[in-house]
């Protein structure tokens, strides 16, 4: 994952992806099934791109025209999200950067590509292409190395199912989804949570309807140590979380 990649003095990985999130919001699309439709960001900017550039639209009345079409389907204000958490990803990813780049204008190739020169998030970038065309510090794991990370790998996907796709066909009353995860030694370990009802009934017709309420949907806290202490150099440090409100158990 970029977003936490970029802020590695060495990377020591596999196949990476670009930065490329998508926004859940209760004013996003809905679904048939009553679920939020995510709203990709670089999706948005890709839609007004290819207007301008490939469909060679450049009157204001036709753009506006195709961004009013835009807002029929994605609220004006989740499209103003979009453009806040475009701008911000830009910062981050800067941010991050300057702890193993020092070139100003490599580090604006650098996000530009993870940003938007990449694709989609189904882009794969191996280690080669890292290390020689953006230029980041990438190192080869030695077999014991690429042990360890494979044992890692094998922990999360266990604990995600990347094997066993959600079905609503499968589920029946209360399901809890982990679909991400955020772990330290230090902080413990939050996930990405979606939780939810799904109920049957019978239409009219005899037709079985299935439909799917989303009860929550973010992120959650997974330490039941709220204080510990780490050895930092030749001391002993107290480190405390302390977790805002948008973090829940």
């Amino acid at each position: 994952m970029w977003e936490s990649g970029c802020g590695a003095a060495v990377l020591l990985d596999h196949t990476l992806g670009p930065i490329d999130p998508s926004l859940h919001t209760p004013l996003n699309p809905r679904l048939q099934d009553g679920g939020i439709y995510p709203v990709s960001v670089e999706a948005v900017k890709g839609y007004l791109e290819f207007a301008k550039n490939e469909m060679q639209i450049d009157d204001t009345a036709s753009l506006a025209s195709i961004f009013e079409k835009l807002t029929d389907f994605v609220h004006p204000l989740v499209l103003g999200e979009v453009y806040r958490s475009k701008a911000q990803i830009q910062m981050m990813a800067e941010k991050l950067l300057q702890n193993q780049v020092r070139d100003p204008e490599k580090i604006k190739k650098i996000i530009a590509f993870l940003c938007s020169e990449s694709g989609s998030h189904d882009y794969t970038i191996n280690r080669r292409e890292a290390k020689d065309e953006l230029g980041l510090n990438i190192i080869k794991p030695s077999e014991t190395q690429y042990k360890i990370i494979k044992k890692i790998y094998d922990d999360i996907n266990e604990e995600l199912m990347f094997s066993k796709p959600f079905l609503l066909t499968e589920v029946n009353g209360a399901y809890v989804v982990r679909r991400g995860l955020l772990e330290s030694i230090v902080g413990g370990a939050d996930y990405f949570s979606t939780e939810g009802t799904v109920i049957r009934g019978t239409l009219p017709d005899g037709q079985i309807a299935v439909q799917n309420r989303v009860n929550f949907e973010g992120w959650r806290h997974d330490c039941l140590i709220e204080k510990m202490q780490v050895q930092s150099g030749n001391r002993m440090e107290d480190i405390v979380y302390e977790r805002g409100s948008e973090f829940q158990t």
